[in-house]
């Protein structure tokens, strides 16, 4: 129950963030603006001064309003949305951020739900008028609605608030949200916290008192550092070595989600967050010290260009002292050897016990007669492109080989999973995913999509069951026809693609070597980086047998300007699984436009299902070495 509710957050507030992030920019080119033009700004101007007020009455919650509905009905969502903020703003005299955070997946759902009730009943050359008068309707009634309810109900919470807000002020209790605030960021629910809760509520602040303490409360980078610093000093094994260069890159490039694993190891360094954290809120409140706008990502140099005049002194002692806070607290706990590790020994251990368990123990125990009957098999993955299509590449072989030619295996991404679908294998962290698109299909969960014995242990499963083979073939399928691909189309590896003896102390920096070479050969934009880094918090892209395959996340397809792969070794190996022996040394990473990186995951697949093969892959230094062994064949 605590898991499921757990997830529930974890989608809601993922769901909350979506609507803000997108309109991040205009956050920033708002508090910009304030800093300079205000009375008390760096270049006051009374002129340049009237564009700040329409930005967040107007241009902000409309914004937000069309990204919430666009996430539930696409385009056609977010225009019914945007009419239905109206409705709110101009039904009170206080920027209605949070109610456009109400009214645009309002709006989605409603011309969602009329679109199925009218799916494939319209006449033809009807279409466009029903599509174009129905948006109209839909957004004009909704309106209605938003400015005689929504509106006033969010302005009376936002009043209630705002009393709730001065009395915990008042009575110095603010400092003490971290004990909530700081162990949810650790789940990855920071994005939520910052921009779907304080950064509404910031921005109702700032615009009466020109900054606010809230745009603090969650992006200080200064616990996280602390944390970071005395694992540094005081933390032992490769967590220790990495740990500089992430605090680098946590402080100054606002990255927070990377300290979390060094806390999730170790979490009685919770703790030292929270201290942290109750430091920096205690000094902010005595001092008067906050930021103009959302400081977004939560780095320092975001900080000091979102800090107004006059509250330099302020913030950056509340910084300071919340990481001396921090950094004391978590030295003392990690010199004291205060935590024990047989936890991670014990998962270390029963790594190697066999996968033939897993699908016995796993959630769906299926049955015998289940695999009589199986025809399709799905190797799904958050994006469909990556860790499924090779796991799915292999067990296509091992089907082939084991002459089982009724069933057909394809991989696909969460998203689009059909409902029908016989089996679906997924990693163990997006079961719970998968079975919410196909809640009718056999799902199994792995943890390593290059674990041989996992595949062998299914066919061998499969076989033991079958009941009837068809001699005629009636009910083969034809395994091919979604992986054909022309030989002028087909993309191919060349030494461009290739970059050997790379270093990096942890994977997200692996991650971003990988990106930035997508980038530089013309593959991807470079927001793709940023999805590649999204979609790693999701679940590893670890694929096992020294082996990581980063790519975006299935909404950075815009970002994909060509299918292109970029091969990594990094000899001295990267910590990219769960387990602490998870060590990568091969890091592909894939950015796919159509479906043409399939045969290349199907060839380098092959190439790397022998141990020997990848460990040449892993100590070589020469280019051509590594072409010959990952070649791919035209059709």
């Amino acid at each position: 129950m605590f898991i499921l509710m757990k997830l529930k957050i974890q989608k809601f507030g993922r769901f909350l963030s979506n609507m803000i992030m997108p309109n991040i920019s205009i956050f920033i080119a708002w508090g910009i603006m304030t800093a300079l033009f205000i009375p008390l700004g760096w270049q006051p101007n009374k002129t340049l001064e009237q564009l700040i007020s329409p930005m967040i009455f107007y241009l902000l919650p409309i914004l937000i309003g069309y990204t919430g509905g666009s996430l539930i009905s696409s385009t056609r969502g977010g225009l019914v949305g945007s009419i239905t903020t109206i409705g709110v703003i101009t039904s009170t005299s206080i920027p209605m951020l949070l109610g456009a955070m109400i009214t645009g997946p309002l709006g989605g759902y409603a011309i969602k739900f009329f679109d199925k009730k009218i799916e494939n009943k319209v006449k033809n050359g009807f279409e466009m008028l029903t599509n174009n008068f129905s948006i109209a309707i839909f957004g004009i009634l909704l309106a209605i609605i938003s400015f005689f309810t929504i509106g006033p109900f969010i302005e009376w919470i936002s009043h209630i608030l705002a009393k709730l807000i001065k009395v915990i002020v008042c009575h110095n209790l603010l400092p003490f949200t971290s004990i909530i605030i700081e162990p949810a960021k650790i789940f990855f629910l920071n994005n939520a916290i910052n921009h779907g809760i304080f950064s509404p509520l910031g921005i109702q602040d700032a615009s009466e008192n020109h900054s606010s303490i809230f745009f603090l409360i969650e992006s200080n980078p200064a616990p996280g550092l602390g944390v970071l610093i005395a694992w540094f000093f005081f933390g032992k094994g490769e967590l220790s070595k990495s740990s500089g260069g992430a605090a680098i890159i946590e402080f100054l490039g606002g990255i927070h989600e990377i300290y979390f694993p060094y806390v999730l190891i170790k979490p009685k360094l919770i703790i030292s967050l929270i201290l942290g954290s109750m430091t920096s809120i205690f000094i902010l409140v005595l001092l008067h010290g906050g930021l103009i706008s959302a400081a977004s990502p939560g780095s320092i140099l975001a900080i000091l260009a979102m800090t107004p005049k006059g509250l330099y002194f302020a913030n950056i002692s509340a910084i300071f002292c919340s990481f001396i806070v921090s950094f004391i607290s978590a030295a003392i706990l990690l010199k004291c050897n205060f935590f024990i590790i047989q936890k991670n020994t014990k998962k270390i251990f029963n790594k190697n016990t066999s996968t033939l368990k897993v699908l016995k123990d796993n959630q769906n125990d299926l049955q015998s007669s289940f695999f009589s009957n199986v025809k399709t098999i799905i190797v799904a993955c958050d994006a469909g492109m990556g860790s499924s299509a090779m796991g799915a590449s292999i067990l296509r072989k091992k089907i082939k080989n084991a002459h089982l030619t009724h069933i057909s295996v394809l991989n696909m991404a969460i998203n689009v999973l059909p409902k029908n679908a016989d089996l679906i294998i997924t990693h163990k962290n997006l079961t719970h995913r998968a079975k919410e698109y196909a809640p009718y299909a056999n799902h199994v969960s792995l943890k390593n999509f290059l674990n041989n014995k996992f595949y062998d242990d299914l066919v061998k499963k499969i076989i033991e069951n079958i009941i009837v083979v068809d001699k005629n073939n009636t009910h083969s399928f034809n395994k091919n026809i979604d992986y054909q691909i022309k030989s002028n189309n087909l993309f191919q590896l060349s030494e461009k693609n290739i970059l050997l003896n790379q270093h990096a102390s942890n994977k997200e920096e692996a991650i971003y070597i990988v990106g930035k070479n997508l980038v530089k050969q013309g593959y991807v934009k470079f927001d793709y980086i940023n999805s590649m880094l999204e979609r790693e918090k999701i679940a590893s892209t670890w694929l096992g047998e020294s082996i990581a395959l980063p790519h975006g996340t299935i909404e950075a397809k815009d970002a994909v300007l060509k299918t292109g792969v970029i091969f990594c070794q990094f000899p001295k190996g990267v910590h990219f699984g769960e387990e602490i022996d998870d060590i990568a040394y091969l890091v592909i990473g894939i950015a796919a436009k159509n479906n043409e990186h399939i045969m290349v995951v199907s060839n380098i697949t092959n190439a790397l299902d022998d141990k020997d093969t990848i460990k040449r892959l892993s100590s070589t230094t020469s280019v051509q070495e590594v072409l010959s062994l990952l070649t791919i064949e035209k059709n």
